[in-house]
Formats: C-alpha cells, structure tokens, sequence
C-alpha cells in the first residue's frame, strides 16, 4: 500500500499542473483535516473499479435508528478520470487519519491528491 502526498491548492488559484503517481494494489491518502481529494486517471484499455473503504460504518442516526456506511465502490471507464473526495474523517479515516483505496486494476491507473484550501 502506497501513501500518495498530497498538495494544497487555494480554491481560486490558477490552474496548475500537479503531480500524479502511478496507481499500487492500494493507496492512502492523508484526510486529517477532512479535506483530500483525489483524481484517479484510468489511461488503461478497461473499466476499473475504485473502492474507498470505510472505516467506521455506524456513524450516524436518522430519528434514532444506525445508519451503517458502505465502502464507496466507483467505475472509472477506460479512458476516463474522476474526482473523489471530501471524506468524513469519522467515517472513513483508519487509526493514522488515512483514507485507504483499492483498485480492481492497475494498469495505466494514476492518482493525485490535493487538499484545497480556502
């Protein structure tokens, strides 16, 4: 499992480039403060499935009953990128303030973290 870094950006900064790493079997991205998003770019030929994996399902109560939480599983089409993120650090942060990931595959997949700022 790969810790991927993420960098800050101020929400009305100009456009910049910002660095990707190429995807591992699974990921972690700091959330410490609740504020990691992550782009995934799947430049392979199939479909993948990403999976956030939550970390603590019981969170909240809609007129006292548990809400218990899914991990979040997303396709990303061949060809395709999409933006994760923000994440309830309650929720899905492990013991570290992580957020950890998986990926049905890897190959051509990369991943850049951001944290923006305001």
């Amino acid at each position: 499992m790969a810790i991927i870094s993420r960098t800050s950006r101020q929400i009305n900064a100009s456009v910049q480039t910002v660095g990707v790493a190429a995807a591992a079997g699974g990921d972690s991205v700091t959330n410490v403060d609740g504020k990691a998003e992550f782009w995934i770019n799947n430049g392979g030929g199939a479909s993948i499935n990403v999976t956030i994996l939550v970390q603590n399902p019981t969170q909240f109560t809609a007129s006292g009953v548990p809400v218990t939480l899914a991990s979040i599983v997303v396709a990303v089409p061949a060809g395709t990128s999409r933006l994760f993120g923000p994440f309830s650090p309650s929720a899905y942060n492990d013991a570290a303030g992580f957020i950890q990931m998986t990926y049905s595959a890897v190959t051509s997949v990369t991943i850049g973290a951001y944290a923006y700022l305001p």
